[in-house]
C-alpha cells in the first residue's frame, strides 16, 4: 500500500507561492518606480528590486524542483503534479536533507536517472519541534534502500 513522504504543502510551496508571490511583489515594485506618491529615493528602489529579483531567482529554483514522494515495499513513486513514475528502491543510491531551509528538503539520489533526473527533490511531511534534528524520512529511504531479504524474496 502507497505511503505519501511528502508533505501536503508541497503544492503550496511548488504552485501557489511562486504564482502568487512572484508577480505580485513585483506589481508592488514596479509601482514604487512609477508612483509619484512613493517617497523612496532611487538607491532605494534599485535595493528593493535587486532583493525581489534575488528572492524570486531562489524561490522559482526551490520551488520548481520540488516533486510529491510516496512508498510501498518495493517502489518510490514520484510526481511533479502531472506525470507520476515509479522508481524501484534497490535503484536509491543516497538519502540526504539540507537543514538549512526551513522546510528541511530532502533529495533522493539515484545509480541512474529517471524521467525526473538523477536526484529527486521533495519536501517532507511538517515536524513541529524538529529543529535542528535530522528529518525521520531520511533513515527511512536509506532503509529501505538497503538491499535485504523479506518474505522469501531478495529486494
Amino acid at each position: 500500500m502507497k505511503r505519501r513522504l511528502s508533505s501536503l504543502q508541497t503544492v503550496l510551496q511548488k504552485i501557489i507561492l511562486p504564482v502568487l508571490w512572484v508577480p505580485l511583489s513585483g506589481l508592488g515594485i514596479l509601482s514604487m518606480f512609477f508612483s509619484s506618491i512613493s517617497r523612496s529615493d532611487a538607491s532605494e528602489k534599485w535595493i528593493v528590486l535587486f532583493v525581489w529579483i534575488a528572492g524570486s531567482a531562489f524561490i522559482l529554483w526551490g520551488s520548481a524542483r520540488l516533486k510529491e514522494v510516496s512508498v510501498d515495499d518495493d517502489y518510490l513513486y514520484v510526481s511533479n503534479y502531472l506525470k507520476e513514475i515509479a522508481i524501484p528502491l534497490s535503484d536509491i543510491f543516497d538519502v540526504k536533507e539540507n537543514r538549512w531551509i526551513n522546510y528541511h528538503p530532502v533529495t533522493i539520489y539515484l545509480k541512474s536517472p529517471s524521467e525526473f533526473g538523477d536526484k529527486i527533490v521533495f519536501m517532507p511531511t511538517v515536524r513541529f519541534f524538529g529543529g535542528w534534528s535530522s528529518h525521520p524520512v531520511v533513515a527511512e529511504l536509506k532503509d529501505l534502500a538497503r538491499p535485504r531479504i523479506k518474505a522469501g524474496r531478495f529486494r
